[in-house]
């Protein structure tokens, strides 16, 4: 077939397809495919050529040819996604559904017909996810499962296979600790002394007052964790706050030494932290401080610098409307009690209240570690520091 012959095959089948004569369409196509000239323009031709006449398994295979060329074709994605629909193979098409919404993020600016198809697709898939959550959901309860009474693990499983949950992992901005769990909030359980460190939430408030009242002993968060990553071996990006002095700290100890005057006043604060497992590293760890957050403050979504750590808060001032993100676990700070989490995990905190949020914040050792291993750690944290001194 000459190339004047596969052009006047292809014009004259868009004319047939244009006149709703798949049939004609078809042969006229699929004389381009049998002389070996098919591009995909031509595959492409031809599955709405097949959709148009009803058989829907050759335009899923005609467009799986498009697909072959050129996986990224936004209308070939959307042909697949909805043939595969029309079949019955729901689970097939929402592969195609979601990678169109990787392709095209954002409809704003769009043609008004183009927009309209593809916001068409986003929702057949979220009708179709719908569809496998609630079948999914529906099964494992016939096997047992009960939201609020089976295994949390299992639920968020459940969660994550279904999109309701995103999956999180730890994502340490220096320093990763292989074979390490990926846990957002530890049971605390893990760790005895929190009754003893909870115990003293009222002395601690009383050494903290005077102190805020004062407002001289708080500077800028940010700025020592800027400090704070020359320390590590790499990191890139960092903590983002609505306003610098939105987020603040004072510290009692800072980088392992305690910090004078400030940590004179607070010896009970500092006496309940007596039995507590603290990171201890040689000029960096443990450090101690009360992290104050303004009403209307929002730290976006970080993550910490060393999974080899866990970190602690105690809520000790909490208005109402202050949150704290942990992966996909939001929890709202309760004076006293303290939580412990993997602040390697994507986490973001939200002061939406109409007073201050303080709380105190200290680094314990991962529990899963062995002694030797923190003793090497900390060997290895102290090299990049003398190192860096060199």
């Amino acid at each position: 077939m000459s190339q004047a012959a596969i052009d006047a095959a292809g014009q004259a089948g868009m004319q047939a397809l244009r006149a709703g004569d798949p049939a004609t369409a078809i042969g006229k196509f699929q004389s381009i495919v049998a002389a070996g000239a098919a591009d995909s323009a031509v595959w492409l031709a031809l599955s709405m050529a097949y959709q148009a006449a009803g058989d829907r398994q050759s335009e899923v295979a005609a467009v799986t040819q498009v697909l072959e060329y050129d996986p990224d074709n936004i209308r070939a994605n959307l042909i697949k996604a909805d043939a595969l629909v029309a079949l019955g193979r729901r689970r097939a098409a929402m592969g195609f559904y979601a990678h169109l919404e990787v392709l095209v993020p954002d409809l704003v600016g769009l043609p008004p017909q183009i927009a309209a198809e593809l916001n068409r697709a986003r929702e057949a898939h979220a009708k179709l996810k719908q569809g496998l959550s609630d079948y999914l959901l529906a099964e494992v309860e016939k096997a047992g499962f009960h939201p609020a009474r089976s295994s949390r693990r299992f639920g968020d499983s459940l969660d994550i296979l279904t999109g309701r949950k995103q999956r999180y992992v730890p994502t340490p901005r220096a320093y990763f600790f292989p074979e390490l769990p990926a846990i957002e909030f530890y049971d605390r359980a893990r760790f005895p002394w929190l009754d003893t460190v909870e115990a003293a939430t009222d002395d601690m408030c009383s050494e903290l007052l005077p102190i805020l009242e004062e407002g001289t002993h708080f500077g800028p968060y940010i700025e020592v964790e800027a400090e704070k990553s020359s320390h590590v071996v790499a990191s890139s990006g960092k903590e983002q706050v609505s306003a610098v002095d939105d987020w603040t700290a004072a510290y009692l100890i800072r980088d392992g030494k305690r910090q004078t005057p400030l940590a004179e006043r607070c010896p009970k604060t500092l006496a309940a932290l007596d039995g507590v497992p603290l990171e201890t590293i040689e000029g960096r760890a443990p450090f101690v401080l009360f992290s104050k957050l303004t009403p209307g403050a929002w730290i976006a979504p970080h993550t910490g610098f060393l999974n080899s750590r866990l970190v602690c808060h105690l809520p000790l001032l909490v208005p109402d409307g202050c949150w704290f993100r942990v992966g996909n676990q939001v929890r709202l700070w309760e004076r006293g009690k303290v939580w412990v989490f993997d602040d390697t995990i994507e986490h973001e905190a939200r002061n939406q209240g109409t007073g201050t949020r303080v709380v105190l914040i200290f680094n314990i050792w991962h529990p899963d570690l062995t002694e030797e291993e923190r003793h090497l750690v900390a060997a290895l944290m102290t090299a990049v520091e003398t190192f860096e001194a060199g």
